[in-house]
């Protein structure tokens, strides 16, 4: 058995057990007894509290604070744990100073051909962090410790550039990211609902003594994206839209974060989707003129020349 997994196996011996000699490791392990004290010493430099006790009773324990289990990553777990501080730092995430404090402690304790192994693997990824004009790092901590600890934030939120800022009592439930945007997902006292807020648009944020409850089995994601989503009330009024084109194209279009949730049928170079007509009208021309002569509407006719409109109104006021 290697050195590394026998002084593992010897932490779970002093830790499962009251006391245990050093005969007694010897035999598990089937080691000599010269060894056994060469790794107890070599566990005790590296900081592990071990007692010895010697005499009649005599052998060897841990203090009652030392960690149970020593935790340990293999290089591949290493590598990974690095790749997500990279995304993490694109994502504007709150805690990346606690986290590259954890990766320098994995970069301490790794060997000279396990750190050559990491920098080889980090220098194969690249995330490019898109461009933020303001740090949220602080309104995120405070969030976070408000949902984590249920106790109502007041808030001074700007719900669009032309509206003027109010001040609102949310209970934070969950705090969530989706589309390069943070959100906070509560229950908002001035409209008396649960509410998503975008953090980028929280002006000041104070923390206040009111404890809240969350509801039980609450969802943030499925309140999120059924929201985001535009309800199909008239099960009647549902059409086919019918696209045909580049199957590139049509495979971007199908991964789309509203479409993809209306596909109905793909085939190499046509989808099908199921949506309202005023939906189709209102929403689908802004998302499908970027694709150019890539694609081709089949069906709805009528949203061929709502094609028509939109372009005519953008000559218009380019035109102006």
């Amino acid at each position: 058995m290697p050195k590394i997994d026998n002084m593992l196996a010897i932490l779970w011996m002093l830790s499962s057990s009251e006391k245990i000699t050093a005969k007694q490791i010897s035999e598990k392990l089937e080691i000599s007894i010269r060894t056994v004290y060469r790794y107890i010493d070599t566990l005790s430099t590296s900081g592990v509290p071990i007692i010895s006790d010697t005499g009649h009773n005599g052998g060897y324990t841990l203090l009652n604070n030392f960690i149970e289990a020593p935790l340990i990553f293999d290089l591949e777990e290493q590598i990974s744990l690095f790749h997500a501080a990279v995304f993490a730092e694109e994502a504007g995430y709150y805690g990346g100073e606690a986290l590259n404090r954890a990766i320098s402690k994995l970069s301490k304790y790794s060997n000279q051909e396990q750190e050559t192994k990491i920098n080889q693997h980090l220098t194969s990824l690249e995330v490019i962090r898109r461009l933020s004009s303001l740090s949220m790092e602080p309104l995120l901590k405070e969030l976070e410790q408000a949902v984590t600890d249920r106790y109502s934030v007041k808030i001074l939120y700007n719900k669009s550039g032309g509206e003027q800022s109010k001040d609102r009592l949310v209970d934070p439930y969950r705090i969530l990211y989706w589309n390069n945007k943070w959100y906070v997902i509560g229950f908002c006292h001035l409209r008396n609902d649960i509410r998503s807020f975008r953090v980028d648009r929280i002006e000041s944020l104070m923390l206040t003594e009111n404890k809240f409850n969350q509801p039980e089995n609450f969802s943030a994601r499925d309140f999120f994206m059924k929201n985001l989503l535009p309800t199909i009330e008239d099960k009647e009024g549902i059409i086919p839209l019918v696209i045909n084109g580049d199957a590139r194209a049509l495979g971007d279009i199908c991964k789309h974060w509203f479409l993809g949730h209306y596909l109905q049928e793909r085939t190499s170079n046509q989808a099908v989707f199921l949506l309202e007509k005023n939906m189709i009208h209102t929403y689908v021309p802004y998302l499908l003129l970027p694709y150019g002569k890539s694609i081709q509407v089949i069906k709805p006719i009528s949203l061929k020349k709502r094609f028509i409109e939109v372009l005519s109104e953008l000559i218009k006021f380019h035109q102006a």
